[in-house]
């Protein structure tokens, strides 16, 4: 068991802990985001019982120093330290916590890591770009739907984008031909170019860029040509997609329960982007769905999205308040399903 709570040991607590039903937790510390999920299991999947997001900025400066700085450190720290209690309050049984692109690139990631560790009990596992991007998919394959046999999946991150490519031969699995993990993200495009805006040309430069980066990808797969085809599902999993369904659907504040799964027309998304980059960053901070956290982040998240519509011009994109942390519980639950069938099964 990887767990990030405190949990009493000895005869008694796990006599307790094998007689309650399990409780897991889930945590995923970003480039720009920390998020919790604590849930139970449930006939359909898994029952949430209390979430927690926090902007943390964790790669603030990372791309020009090379190191997470002392600031956003300590930032994320105090997230951490919610999370922990959080996990200890709840009585979770069975936890994983995964680090992504900043502690990745980091040259101090893992005496970050050591920090956390000692400072909150949560042990982080540094993942791939690959294990992230499985994960994200695990996490929104219930929105993978016929009649589409192919989907096109991508994750905007704080510090990096992930795409898939992947089929659907039915019964709600999924089978991953090829992915992309390219080095854009909110966090650093926006030090890179600024805020965005059309005036100084700076949103058509980040569009340029991940264009550019894509177009291998598009080259070797040709999934446009899928895509003409009617039988591929373009689905979005970030803040930048949440946060833009949120804007279109006119919400007075976010509501996941509104945004998760919810069908958008791509082009309005594209329309909305590129208002988005006209208006200043006061301006967009006065949307509810956006605010002061996120004002200056999401046209750089807009810039990468109308880059894959450039690619993929899907009529409609489905989004998904979900990803990295969902694919984590649905992995952790299906192992405790695996470990308490072998047991029933030795005890026969």
């Amino acid at each position: 068991m990887t767990t990030g709570a405190s949990i009493a040991d000895g005869p008694a607590a796990a006599a307790q802990a094998r007689a309650a039903p399990p409780v897991f937790a889930a945590l995923d510390l970003g480039t720009n985001n920390c998020r919790l999920l604590i849930a139970r299991p449930a006939r359909d999947g898994f029952r949430v019982i209390e979430a927690f997001s926090r902007i943390v900025r964790l790669g603030e400066g990372l791309s020009s120093s090379g190191r997470l700085s002392e600031a956003a450190m300590a930032r994320t720290i105090d997230a951490l330290k919610i999370c922990s209690e959080k996990m200890a309050r709840r009585g979770v049984t069975v936890a994983r916590a995964v680090a992504t692109e900043a502690c990745r690139r980091a040259g101090n990631g893992a005496e970050f890591l050591h920090e956390v560790k000692g400072a909150t009990g949560i042990a982080l596992d540094i993942i791939t770009s690959a294990e992230e991007a499985r994960l994200a998919l695990a996490g929104c394959t219930p929105l993978l739907e016929p009649p589409h046999d192919h989907a096109i999946v991508f994750d905007i991150g704080g510090g990096s984008t992930e795409i898939l490519w992947t089929s659907l031969p039915g019964g709600g699995r999924t089978e991953v031909i090829d992915w992309i993990s390219l080095p854009y993200g909110v966090v650093n495009l926006t030090e890179r170019y600024g805020a965005g805006d059309h005036a100084s040309g700076s949103y058509a430069r980040m569009i340029a860029e991940v264009a550019e980066a894509l177009a291998p990808f598009e080259a070797r797969h040709g999934l446009a040509g899928h895509l003409r085809e009617g039988r591929v599902q373009v689905l979005g999993t970030s803040g930048t997609v949440t946060t833009l369904a949120g804007v279109l659907l006119g919400l007075p504040r976010y509501e996941r329960r509104l945004v998760d799964g919810c069908w958008l027309d791509f082009n309005r998304v594209i329309e909305q982007s590129r208002q988005l980059a006209g208006q200043s960053i006061a301006d967009r901070a006065l949307h509810p769905c956006i605010g002061e956290e996120r004002a200056d982040l999401v046209v750089a998240g807009c810039a990468i999205l109308e880059a894959l519509h450039r690619f993929w011009p899907a009529d409609r994109l489905r989004v998904a308040d979900r990803g990295v942390r969902e694919g984590v519980l649905v992995e952790l639950m299906r192992r405790d399903r695996t470990r308490g069938d072998h047991h029933r099964g030795a005890r026969r």
